[in-house]
């Protein structure tokens, strides 16, 4: 049955692909038209042209120009190099290039990097912190990894410059500017959908911001998936369950003080969804230290599945945010745009995270988290 919070392009991409690794298509063999795909499935063209590309990206089909799409076997040909661009880099602020090893930019580099070792194209990184300037060339694109304060007038000059040019992370949908993004709404959703279906009803969140108005644009849409999900299962949502934490990086003090606040309540939460790994990681720290046993006294999902979060104790359920898939994307989507064009191409690309039920989420216990 499908999912209603699933996009339904990538409801197509996950059957389509099931029915290719399950050997209903023989290698090299024609693959059904966009035609006959949107009448099986009953949607419109875009969303079928969305899974296709999907399919291309994950390698399982190839198109050979004029005589048609292929499930990829043996004989497929390798993609074919863009036009007019040789070099692509990875424009990052000088901190962030410090922290490529971090799973979010490492995958999403591993994706850009498996696109361009696909095509034959070169790939850097840039710290756009040391120089305004667009990377000299007119051969040259940039996947631009911006800060929540990226100083929008360069856009503006990019684009008036015709750069080849896309962000990923945070966008600026005023530009017209192509963007890949996480959909963060459907990632908060997933997390609390999650313990709701183990029987949570009083559900805690954590978020990093001033306050419920005031947050950047990944918390605010985990927040409408955490919300979302409530009212589809017909929970009022109480704000005496949110704690807001002052911030502008993550830390696992965030995390620490905010379960302390709301284990602190007359009526606490049996589950928390901390909307961070650090953030999981800090309460940890605090339950243990208030001997509240997880997960048979509260669960805990995080959010990011950075690598540590396999490793603390019990193992961190989290999501996933996909971003080898958002680093594919991108480089897809860069190498597909021509900056002046007049197409129909879409300029928006969200990839939907995925759920890591680990040992931190159990069905609530009947005494609460107050219990030892």
């Amino acid at each position: 049955m499908a999912e209603p919070h699933i996009p339904k392009y990538q409801q197509v991409f996950l059957e389509l692909k099931r029915s290719i690794l399950n050997n209903d298509f023989a290698p090299d063999e024609p693959f059904p038209s966009q035609e006959s795909l949107t009448e099986q499935f009953d949607t419109s063209a875009i969303t079928i042209r969305r899974a296709l590309e999907e399919l291309v990206d994950e390698g399982l089909i190839y198109r050979v120009r004029g005589k048609g799409t292929f499930v990829r076997g043996v004989h497929a040909p390798p993609p074919p190099a863009p036009e007019g661009l040789k070099r692509i880099y990875i424009g990052l602020p000088g901190a962030k290039s410090l922290l490529i090893e971090e799973r979010y930019y490492g995958d999403l580099l591993d994706g850009v990097e498996a696109y361009c070792r696909e095509r034959g194209l070169e790939l850097y990184c840039w710290n756009y912190d040391r120089s305004e300037d667009f990377p000299e060339g007119a051969d040259v694109g940039v996947i631009l990894v911006p800060h929540p304060l990226f100083p929008v007038e360069r856009l503006h000059r990019w684009k008036s410059e015709n750069r080849r040019l896309v962000t990923v992370h945070f966008y600026y949908p005023h530009l017209d500017i192509p963007y890949v993004i996480i959909d963060n709404l459907t990632g908060g959703y997933l997390a609390t959908q999650h313990l709701l279906t183990l029987g949570h009803k009083r559900i805690g969140i954590i978020l990093t911001g001033n306050s419920l108005y005031d947050m950047n644009q990944e918390f605010s849409l985990r927040l409408q998936g955490y919300r979302l999900a409530l009212q589809l299962n017909h929970i009022a949502m109480d704000e005496r369950l949110v704690a807001m934490m002052p911030g502008d990086t993550e830390a696992e003090a965030m995390g620490y003080e905010g379960i302390l606040r709301l284990l602190d309540q007359d009526d606490p939460p049996t589950a928390v969804f901390a909307t961070s790994d650090v953030k999981a990681i800090g309460c940890l720290r605090a339950l243990e230290e208030r001997g509240v046993r997880v997960p048979e006294r509260l669960s805990l999902v995080g959010f990011d599945d950075i690598r540590i979060s396999r490793f603390v104790y019990p193992g961190l359920t989290t999501v996933n945010q996909n971003t080898y898939q958002m680093g594919v994307r991108a480089a897809g989507l860069l190498c597909g745009h021509v900056p002046g064009a007049s197409d129909a191409a879409p300029t928006k690309e969200e990839i939907v995270p995925a759920l890591v039920v680990r040992g931190s989420t159990a069905p609530p216990a009947a005494g609460g988290p107050s219990d030892r």
